[in-house]
C-alpha cells in the first residue's frame, strides 16, 4: 500500500519530465547520475511508500451473498416468513425460508468471485530491478524503488517504474499495452513537447512496458499509484458498474408487481374482514397465501439459471463469461467500440506490397507464417530470375535483418523486431537465397540515422560478391542514394520525385513504408556509417501493415446487419486507423472518413463530443481518458456499449462500458480482469456470435417470464376470488410455494434451451427502455392468468363437491396448475405465432425431459406420505387425473385463441 506522512511531501519531479532536459529532472528529484545513497532511498521509501499499486477494498463474502437478496420480491417473501414465525406455523416458515435461501445461493454460486482489475495491473510490474545505490549497481526488489533512483534496463526487461531517460542505446520499447501501437517505440533522451501524448513521449519509459531492443539508464520520476499504470488503475477504480438492461427491467417489473400485490391484498383483507367477517388468523393466512401466490419467487432463480446455461453455451463458442449478466447485456448491445491492434488486426506485421522502379508486386498471406506468394499485377507468381529488380530488393530485406520466424505449438512467432520479421517472411515467400550469404559486418539501427546496414558475401553464378545492403526509412535512404535499379537490373539516375509520390501513395493506404538500397563493396573488409553517404543504389520500398483479421470483416458486416454500430478506437495514427477501417468495412470504401484524433478530442468539451460521437467511427491516437469519454458520450444517448480491447490502456473504458470484452490470448491480465467477457480465441467474430447468443437468451428469458407469471397470476386470482366469495382457501401457502418451485425448476428451464428464432441477427437492437413484458406479452400473461386460474378454481369446486374431501380438492387444484402450466408451455414456445403445429412438439428435447420431471414431482407430492404430511396433500384417483388432463387440453386451445386475438389487435394498432 502507498503511504505518506502528511508533514513530509512526496519527492517530486517537473510536471512533464519528458519535456525537460535530463539534468534538470535529476536536480528537481534531488538526485545525481551516480544514484541515491542507500539511507536516502530508505527515507524516501518510508515517506513516499512502496512502488506498488494501492489495493482496493474487497466486499466480504457475506456482503456479496446479501446483495443477492436485494430484490423487492424477496422482501415480500421475507415478510411472509416473519408472519409465519409469529403465528408459529413452522412448517410453512421452513419452506419459505428454504426458497429464500436457495434463490440467493444460486446467484452467489453462479456469479462466483470476481477478481479486481487492479490485481492484474499489479502483476505488470517486474519483481527485480537494477539500480545504482551508493555509486554501485545493485539488484533490488522493484517495490523498493523511489523517485530519484537511477535504474538501467536492457532488451527483455520489464520497466519497473516511470523513468526519464538519461542515456539510450538503440532503445526500442513495446508500449502496445499502453498506447495500442503494434510497432515498438524508438526512444532517445531528447525532450519533447509538454503536451505530447503517451505514445509520443520518446524520452520516457513507462512502468509495465517491455524493452525489445537496446539498453538505457534513467531516473525514476514516478512510482506506485503516480505512474501511468497507476493513473489508469485509478480510472478503473473510479468507474461505476452500471445496471444491465435486464436488471433494470426486472427491477421495474418487481416494483410494479409489489405495488399491485399490496393494493389487491388490502382490498382482499378489507372484504374478508368487513364483508365475510373472517377472524384475524384466517385473514393472516389468506394474506400470506395471496402474497406467496402473487410473488414469482422462482423468477430470480429462473433468470439466473437461464443466464448460467447461456454462459455454458457461450463458452462453447469461445467466449468465457466472467459475469453472468453480461450474457444478456451483450445481446442488447447497440454499439461495439473496438481497439484495433490485436483485436481487429492480428498484431503481426505483414509485408503487403513491394514497389520497385519497374513494377509493383502484391504479397499474399498474412501474419508471420511464411506461406503465400509474391505476385505481379496480373496475378502470376513473380519468379526472381525473371524479375531481377524484385530479387535484389527481397535479398536486401532478408540479409539486412536480425529477426527470424519460428514455428511453435501456438503457431508462428517472430524472434526480434516485428517489422524485421515481416521482411524476413517476405524474403521467404519470394524464395530469396538468404541462407547462402555470409555477414561480414554491420551498422546497427539508430534513431539518429533511422536505417541499418550489413556487409554481406553473396554467392552467385560468377562466384561470391561482397555487397552492402541497407534497409530503413525511405527519406534517409533517398538522401544517400544517387541511382536506382531498373527493370533489367541495371542502374539509372535516381528519380526522387517519382519515389516520393509512390511512398506517399502507400502511406495514404495506412502502410508503414521501409526502403532498401545497396552498393558493391569489393575489397571492403568493414563498414561504418560514413561509408554510406551518397553512393547507394535505391532498390525500392516495402509497404507493411498489421493486417485485419480475415474473419473480422464478415463479423462487422453481420453486426451492421443487426443494427449494431462498430467504432474503432485506437492509439495508432489517423492514416493507419482510417485505412484499416476502410478495409474492415467500418468506414466507407470511398469518400472522406470522419475521424477524430486524441488531440482533437482534448480540444472538445463533453457537449461537443456528444454531438458528434455517434457519427464518427474512427478515433486515433487516443488515451485511456479519451476512450472513457467516448464510451460515456455514447451512453448519454442511451446506447448500450460493448468495449473490446487487449491493452492495459483499455481497462478503464472496458470497466465503464455496459459490457467489457477482453482478448484472452494476447490481452493483458489487467484487461481480462476488468472485462465481463473474455474471448478465448482473440477473434472479433466471436463477439458477433456472442451477441447472437445474448439475443437468444433474452428471447428465452422473455418467454420464461411470460410462462412463469401466469402461475402466480392464476394462484393469486384463485386466492383473491375465494376470499371475495367467502370460500375456504383452495390452496395453502406451502402448496403454492411447491407448485411455483416445481414448475420454475422444471418447465421454465426447458425454455432456456430454445433455439434462436430465424432472422434473430436481422433485427434492430431492442431499446434499453423496452420492458421484458411488452404490451403484447402482458396481454398474453393476463389472459393465461385468468384461464389457468379459472380452470384451477373449477377443478377445486368440482372435486370438493364430488368427494367432500378438502385435501383431495386442494391436491387436484395443484395438479390442475401443474398440467395447465405444461399446456401453456407449448403456447409459449411459439409466442409470436400459432402453436397449432407439429413443430411445437419437436426441436427441444429438454421440454419432454422437464415435463417428465414435473409429472414425477407431482406423483411424489400426491402419493408420498411425508409430502402428504408436509403439504397437506392427499392421493387422488383416476377421475381427478382425467378431469385435470382434459381441462389442460382446453387451456391450450383457449390460449391459442387468445394469442390469435392479441396478434390481430397488435397488427391493427
Amino acid at each position: 500500500m502507498t503511504t505518506a506522512a502528511p508533514d513530509h511531501p512526496r519527492t517530486t519531479t517537473p510536471e512533464a519530465p519528458w519535456a525537460h532536459p535530463a539534468e534538470e529532472v535529476l536536480r528537481s528529484a534531488d538526485a545525481t547520475p551516480e544514484g541515491l545513497r542507500e539511507d536516502d532511498a530508505a527515507q524516501r521509501l518510508d515517506r513516499d511508500g512502496r512502488n506498488e499499486l494501492p489495493e482496493p477494498p474487497q466486499p466480504s463474502a457475506l456482503r456479496r451473498l446479501l446483495s443477492q437478496y436485494a430484490d423487492v420480491l424477496i422482501y415480500i417473501l421475507i415478510g411472509a416468513a416473519v408472519l409465519k414465525a409469529l403465528t408459529q406455523d413452522w412448517v410453512d416458515f421452513a419452506v419459505i425460508v428454504v426458497v429464500i435461501v436457495a434463490t440467493g445461493l444460486i446467484g452467489f454460486i453462479q456469479e462466483g468471485r470476481a477478481a479486481s482489475a487492479l490485481a492484474g495491473l499489479r502483476k505488470m510490474q517486474s519483481l527485480d530491478s537494477q539500480v545504482r545505490r551508493d555509486g554501485e549497481w545493485r539488484v533490488v526488489d522493484s517495490a523498493t524503488l523511489v523517485v530519484g533512483d537511477v535504474v538501467r534496463v536492457r532488451s527483455g526487461d520489464r520497466v519497473p517504474a516511470d523513468v526519464r531517460l538519461l542515456t539510450a542505446g538503440q532503445l526500442q520499447v513495446d508500449e502496445s499495452a499502453l498506447t495500442g501501437e503494434s510497432v515498438p517505440a524508438t526512444k532517445d533522451v531528447e525532450p519533447v513537447e509538454a503536451d505530447a501524448g503517451v505514445g509520443d513521449r520518446t524520452s520516457m519509459l513507462f512502468s509495465g512496458t517491455i524493452v525489445t531492443a537496446g539498453n538505457a539508464e534513467g531516473v525514476v520520476v514516478a512510482t506506485g499509484g503516480d505512474t501511468e499504470i497507476g493513473r489508469i488503475s485509478a480510472l478503473v477504480a473510479e468507474q461505476d458498474q452500471l445496471d444491465t438492461p435486464l436488471a433494470r427491467q426486472l427491477g421495474h417489473l418487481g416494483r410494479q408487481l409489489s405495488i399491485l400485490i399490496g393494493v389487491l391484498a388490502v382490498v382482499m383483507l378489507l372484504v374478508g374482514r368487513f364483508v365475510h367477517d373472517f377472524d384475524v388468523e384466517e385473514l393472516i393466512s389468506a394474506a400470506i397465501g395471496f402474497a406467496v401466490a402473487a410473488v414469482p419467487e422462482g423468477l430470480p432463480a429462473l433468470v439466473t439459471i437461464t443466464l448460467a446455461l447461456g454462459v455454458q453455451q457461450m463458452a462453447r463458442r469461445r467466449a468465457i463469461t466472467r459475469k453472468m449478466a453480461a450474457v444478456e447485456t451483450l445481446g442488447s448491445t447497440t454499439t461495439i467500440c473496438s481497439d484495433k491492434t490485436g483485436t481487429l488486426t492480428q498484431n503481426e506485421m505483414t509485408a503487403r506490397t513491394v514497389v520497385t522502379a519497374a513494377a509493383a508486386y502484391d504479397v499474399e498471406g498474412t501474419g508471420y507464417a511464411p506461406e503465400g506468394r509474391v505476385v505481379t499485377e496480373d496475378g502470376t507468381t513473380a519468379d526472381l530470375d525473371a524479375h531481377p529488380d524484385l530479387a535484389a530488393l527481397v535479398l536486401a530485406a532478408g540479409l539486412c535483418n536480425d529477426a527470424h520466424v519460428e514455428r511453435t505449438d501456438d503457431g508462428w512467432r517472430v524472434v526480434g523486431q516485428p517489422t524485421e520479421g515481416a521482411l524476413d517472411v517476405l524474403a521467404a515467400k519470394a524464395g530469396a537465397a538468404t541462407d547462402a550469404a555470409t555477414r561480414v559486418g554491420a551498422v546497427p539501427f539508430e534513431s539518429t540515422h533511422k536505417f541499418a546496414a550489413t556487409l554481406d558475401d553473396v554467392p552467385g553464378a560468377d562466384g561470391t560478391t561482397r555487397v552492402v545492403h541497407v534497409v530503413g526509412a525511405p527519406d534517409r535512404l533517398l538522401d544517400r542514394s544517387a541511382t536506382e535499379r531498373s527493370a533489367t537490373g541495371e542502374t539509372a539516375p535516381l528519380d526522387r520525385e517519382a519515389w516520393e509520390q509512390r511512398i506517399d501513395a502507400l502511406s495514404a493506404q495506412g502502410l508503414r513504408v521501409l526502403a532498401a538500397a545497396t552498393r558493391p563493396a569489393d575489397g571492403v573488409d568493414e563498414i561504418a556509417l560514413d561509408d554510406l553517404d551518397g553512393d547507394l543504389t535505391f532498390l525500392g520500398v516495402v509497404g507493411i501493415v498489421d493486417p485485419p483479421r480475415p474473419e473480422a470483416t464478415a463479423a462487422i458486416a453481420e453486426a451492421h446487419a443487426a443494427g449494431i454500430r462498430v467504432k474503432m478506437i485506437t492509439g495508432d495514427h489517423r492514416g493507419t486507423a482510417t485505412a484499416i477501417a476502410r478495409e474492415l468495412g467500418i468506414a466507407p470504401k470511398d469518400g472522406e472518413v470522419p475521424a477524430l484524433t486524441g488531440a482533437e478530442l482534448q480540444a472538445m468539451d463533453d457537449d461537443a463530443l456528444r454531438e458528434v460521437v455517434r457519427d464518427v467511427d474512427v478515433y486515433a491516437r487516443t488515451s485511456p481518458e479519451h476512450k472513457l469519454r467516448i464510451v460515456r458520450a455514447l451512453q448519454s444517448h442511451d446506447e448500450v456499449v460493448a468495449m473490446t480491447g487487449d491493452g492495459v490502456n483499455d481497462a478503464p473504458s472496458i470497466t465503464r462500458a455496459d459490457v467489457g470484452v477482453a482478448m484472452g490470448i494476447k490481452g493483458t491480465e489487467a484487461t481480462k480482469e476488468a472485462a465481463d467477457i473474455v474471448l478465448a480465441d482473440d477473434n472479433f467474430a466471436t463477439i458477433e456470435r456472442a451477441v447472437e447468443e445474448g439475443r437468444r437468451i433474452y428471447d428465452n428469458i422473455r418467454k420464461s417470464v411470460v410462462f412463469l407469471l401466469p402461475t402466480n397470476g392464476a394462484q393469486a386470482l384463485v386466492i383473491l376470488v375465494a376470499v371475495l366469495a367467502g370460500l375456504a382457501l383452495p390452496l395453502s401457502p406451502v402448496q403454492i410455494l411447491w407448485i411455483n418451485l416445481a414448475t420454475a425448476l422444471t418447465l421454465s428451464l426447458s425454455l432456456a434451451g430454445e433455439p434462436a428464432e430465424p432472422g434473430i441477427m436481422r433485427r434492430q437492437p431492442r431499446s434499453s427502455s423496452e420492458q421484458v413484458l411488452s404490451p403484447r406479452a402482458l396481454s398474453v400473461v393476463l389472459i393465461a392468468s385468468v384461464v389457468i386460474g379459472a380452470a384451477t378454481l373449477l377443478v377445486y369446486l368440482l372435486e370438493r363437491d364430488r368427494t367432500g374431501d378438502y385435501a383431495v380438492a386442494q391436491t387436484s387444484a395443484v395438479m390442475m396448475l401443474a398440467l395447465g402450466q405444461l399446456a401453456f408451455l407449448l403456447n409459449c414456445r411459439l409466442l409470436n405465432g400459432s402453436a397449432l403445429t407439429w413443430r411445437v412438439l419437436t426441436g427441444n428435447r429438454g421440454l419432454w425431459i422437464s415435463a417428465a420431471a414435473l409429472v414425477a414431482l407431482q406423483l411424489v407430492f400426491t402419493y408420498a406420505p411425508f409430502m402428504n404430511t408436509w403439504f397437506d396433500s392427499a392421493p387422488i384417483g383416476l377421475h381427478s387425473w382425467a378431469l385435470t388432463a382434459g381441462i389442460a387440453v382446453g387451456v391450450f386451445l383457449v390460449m391459442e385463441a387468445g394469442k390469435a386475438v392479441v396478434r390481430t389487435v397488435a397488427d391493427r394498432a
